[in-house]
């Protein structure tokens, strides 16, 4: 299967420093020799949030290094959206701001547009595909280059389904319901659920019922506005039906398993089914290579607007930060373009990042991109997807809707008083 171009969600979004992944913690510091810019040795500080991909960038950065000797990288890897974003915080106050980050767009590349250096002139821009752009224009300049694209649902076992007699994917919450109890009466726990993190409930589950509302954009305006109200609302509603699903078919001690202990219980098959997307493909890789894996929607109800859907986007983008020393500048303007040009660059992104790209002049065959991967492109060609939303809340909104949904998971709040927090973290944080 050969990337195609196709048209992403009108207003594509990306996620956040999380970038839509790993929420544990690591650090790795190389002395990647790299360089672009000819001359002079330069170091190149990268910081960077996904730990699922720390290896292979290393790696990535070690063989810029043998074709630019005169540059050196050191990597920095904070896993997690909070606290990511908190260590990234810290090192602009410290001083000691890295070179390149990562940026999730819209409202954050506004946050931080006075720390970012104009990419507009880059020669990757004209390969970019449509719209993947749009979360880093402002005033109609570019300031980050797209990582990749991301989706994410469902992600099951087909092995465990056929063991299950689960001959349908379900697209509806019914039939959602009836697969887990073929599961369960199968022995197999029907869900690896990981609400210790909580952007997987912050942002990726609440995507789904913002995204189902007629008009996104309006409702996200007015609940900006003080007119809109989640309380009542249909949607919103059969996401916690949803949610409570998850928790009556999942796995015990759901606010104490975090990202790697989920990812890793559905990768040895002690669950079938695990709300994640192909960012965790390398990882499942590490653990068990031949994973037979699809990918279904997260549904609502009987389905709705978002029926037989999935969330794909852009979820981070590469950016530089305009205050570094010229040399470190143009040295990692010079990686970023060659990462994204190159031929060994291209391979890599999808062979060893397992990246569905966000260019064009990049080609992914499914034997690359690995199975999730190959799912999101699949789903993408077929338009059956919607954008990410969360990356339109105010600050500080996303953090405190995971914290309200894990005390609901934690049965200290009712629905309606979980609904009311929502209104209210959204009036106080609101500009």
């Amino acid at each position: 299967m050969k990337l195609k171009k196709f048209p992403l969600a009108a207003g594509v979004l990306s996620a956040s420093l999380l970038f839509t992944a790993a929420c544990s913690s690591d650090s790795s510091s190389g002395d990647n020799a790299s360089g672009g810019a000819k001359g002079d040795q330069v170091v190149v500080d990268i910081f960077q949030g996904k730990v699922e991909i720390a290896d292979q960038l290393k790696a990535l950065t070690d063989q810029y290094t043998k074709e630019n000797p005169n540059v050196t990288f050191n990597i920095e890897t904070v896993g997690g959206g909070a606290d990511g974003a908190a260590a990234l915080k810290a090192k602009f106050a410290s001083g000691n701001e890295p070179d390149i980050f990562s940026n999730g767009g819209y409202q954050e590349a506004v946050t931080w547009k006075d720390k970012l250096e104009d990419l507009s002139g880059e020669p990757w821009i004209k390969d970019a595909f449509d719209n993947t752009l749009d979360p880093m224009t402002i005033d109609g300049k570019v300031y980050g280059q797209p990582m990749n694209l991301e989706g994410y649902g469902f992600a099951y076992n087909k092995e465990l389904f056929k063991k299950a007699g689960i001959k349908e994917v379900p697209q509806t919450l019914d039939e959602l319901e009836a697969a887990a109890k073929k599961l369960k009466a199968a022995g197999i726990t029907p869900f690896s659920i990981g609400y210790g993190e909580w952007w997987v409930l912050g942002n990726h589950g609440l995507n789904i019922p913002f995204s189902a509302q007629e008009d996104p954009d309006a409702f996200i305006k007015s609940l900006n506005e003080g007119t809109g109200k989640i309380s009542g609302n249909q949607q919103f509603k059969e996401y916690v039906k949803l949610l409570d699903l998850t928790i009556k078919y999942g796995n015990k001690n759901s606010l104490t398993t975090d990202y790697n202990t989920q990812v890793t219980n559905f990768a040895t098959g002690e669950a079938a089914i695990i709300q994640q997307g192909n960012w965790i493909q390398p990882m499942l890789d590490k653990i068990n290579p031949n994973l037979d894996l699809g990918v279904m929607p997260m549904p609502l109800g009987d389905g709705g607007s978002v029926k037989g859907k999935i969330s794909v986007d852009v979820p981070s983008s590469w950016v530089v930060h305009n205050g570094a020393p010229e040399a470190d500048k143009e040295a990692a303007k010079d990686f970023l373009n060659w990462m994204v040009t190159s031929e060994e660059g291209k391979r890599a992104l999808v062979e060893e990042f397992k990246y569905v790209p966000a260019f064009k002049t990049i080609e992914a065959d499914a034997k690359d991109i690995g199975p999730l991967g190959a799912e999101i492109l699949k789903y993408s060609e077929e338009g059956k997807t919607m954008p990410w939303q969360f990356m339109k809340f105010p600050d500080g909104v996303k953090e405190e809707f995971g914290a309200s949904l894990q005390e609901y998971v934690g049965g200290q709040v009712t629905e309606e008083e979980l609904f009311k927090s929502f209104e209210s973290t959204w009036d106080k944080l609101k500009k």
